[in-house]
């Protein structure tokens, strides 16, 4: 019997579908590169740490966050926050899941961008499993304006979620230009 998320080809085929090749090979890649680099500013660099790479413009450091995107909802560490936070990760998962076996393997720009955001959420999924936050590292600035710092997972959410965005605005344009 075929798992939940690698369904075997329609027709008795024994290979996967398409679009879960491209899911996995994104989740490996993604969750490899996100738990590598987490893990090595969890060993080398102190909490709140900073290594100025490019002057002016780009710093490694080590910040945690207990809250949601960009720290919202930030606490303390543990408590009703962390298992609201897992548990919202934990929907999230299931609902991109979910969409993914919706889509058809035509759809392989929606493909992509639904594995980079499951890939992301897993990512930061684990640390919070693991830390009961989420280890950031990545920041950048000019003069006295800092983006909060972020890490792979993010990176990958925020490209899957603009992916979409522009896959839905192109398919909303063909679609208007079709006609009803």
């Amino acid at each position: 019997m075929p798992c939940a998320l690698c369904p075997y080809a329609v027709g008795g085929g024994i290979g996967m579908k398409r679009k879960y090749w491209v899911l996995l090979a994104v989740c490996l890649l993604v969750l490899s590169m996100d738990q590598y680099t987490k893990w090595r500013v969890h060993r080398d660099f102190p909490l709140h740490h900073r290594t100025e790479v490019i002057p002016g413009f780009f710093n490694l450091t080590h910040v945690r966050n207990t809250g949601g995107a960009f720290g919202i909802f930030g606490g303390r560490r543990g408590g009703l926050g962390t298992v609201f936070f897992v548990g919202i990760s934990v929907i999230a998962v299931g609902a991109l899941v979910f969409f993914l076996r919706k889509i058809g393997d035509e759809e392989k720009a929606l493909t992509l961008a639904f594995s980079l955001v499951l890939a992301g959420a897993m990512g930061n999924l684990i640390d919070r499993l693991l830390y009961g936050e989420v280890i950031d590292f990545l920041e950048f600035y000019h003069a006295s304006f800092y983006w909060p710092a972020f890490n792979v997972a993010d990176s990958a959410i925020c490209i899957g979620i603009g992916l979409m965005a522009f896959e839905l605005l192109i398919w909303d344009h063909k679609k208007s230009k079709k006609g009803p």
